[in-house]
Parts: structure tokens; C-alpha cells; sequence
């Protein structure tokens, strides 16, 4: 869970700010009753903080059924989600070994997939490249919410130049 955190503050914070632009999605696998989907809705967000005790707490009551103002639970799992955001979005595999992120020509209305330190089990990114490409922030791996950073720099600096 401490990656799905890191994620969520570096997806959706700004300072003094939400970005009311970005939906964040995690399908957590693990145990006890995988798959739980979780969805994080920055346009409707509020009541939160950026430290680790205020999501531990969201967590904890949203998984156990309670509600949070932005935020929804359920049991979806990776595919079905995929196949539904891959009608009406691009969609991106972070990858050491994709096309250099610098020389593809993102959408603002796109999907990203990251996986943890491990990485996309095979038969998962095998399924993701169904849907979309694999880009790369380069050849070095960076923790997954250095990577959410970044891509929100390149997306930051698209809308810029619109």
C-alpha cells in the first residue's frame, strides 16, 4: 500500500492543490479478497492531506465499505477496467524499454499503466499491449511515483502549449 500512496499524492497534489484533471485507478490483488479496484476522483476529492496516516485511515474505512467524498471501491479487476478506459483514451505501458516518452505525442486524456519495483507480471502487460504502447522515461527504473512526477510534467507542459 505504501506505493499506491506514494502514487496517489504524486498523481493528484499540487501544492495548496488537487488536480481536478485526474482520475486514479489501483486494482490491488492481495489478499483477502482480491481483486479491490479503487478509484480516486481528483474533480471530487476533499477531506484529505497529503501524509501516509490521513490514507491509511481513508483506506481502511473505504475498504471496509464506508465513503469518502471522491473515492470508490469495488471489484474489478485489471482487464475489464482496461477494456473499458482503452475505448475512449490512449494508453501507455511504463517500460525501461519503450519509446522515449520526449518523442511520442501524449493526449491529455490518456491512461497510464505502471506497475510496482517487480514490475507488469508477462501476462498482464502482454494484455495491456492489446490496448495501447509502451513508452519510457528512460532507461534507469524509477520508483513508480517518480514516474507518475514526470509524466505529469510532460502533461503539465502539453497543456501549457495548447
Amino acid at each position: 500500500m505504501d506505493i499506491v500512496y506514494e502514487c496517489i499524492v504524486a498523481s493528484l497534489f499540487l501544492s495548496h492543490a488537487i488536480r481536478k484533471d485526474v482520475v486514479f485507478h489501483a486494482v490491488l490483488n492481495g489478499p483477502p479478497k482480491p481483486p479491490v479496484h479503487v478509484e480516486i476522483d481528483g474533480s471530487t476529492l476533499h477531506d484529505v492531506r497529503t501524509d501516509q496516516q490521513t490514507w491509511t485511515r481513508i483506506f481502511q474505512n473505504v475498504l471496509s465499505g464506508k465513503r469518502h467524498p471522491g473515492i470508490t471501491a469495488d471489484v474489478k479487476g485489471f482487464e475489464p477496467l482496461l477494456k473499458a478506459k482503452a475505448e475512449n483514451n490512449a494508453v501507455y505501458i511504463l517500460e525501461e524499454d519503450g519509446i522515449d516518452v520526449a518523442g511520442t505525442c501524449l493526449k491529455s486524456d490518456s491512461v497510464f499503466i505502471l506497475g510496482d519495483h517487480v514490475g507488469l507480471p508477462k501476462i498482464v502487460e502482454k494484455f495491456a499491449l492489446r490496448y495501447g504502447e509502451k513508452i519510457s522515461l528512460g532507461k534507469r527504473p524509477y520508483l513508480a511515483a517518480t514516474c507518475v512526477s514526470i509524466i505529469n510534467y510532460y502533461l503539465d507542459k502539453l497543456q501549457r502549449e495548447q
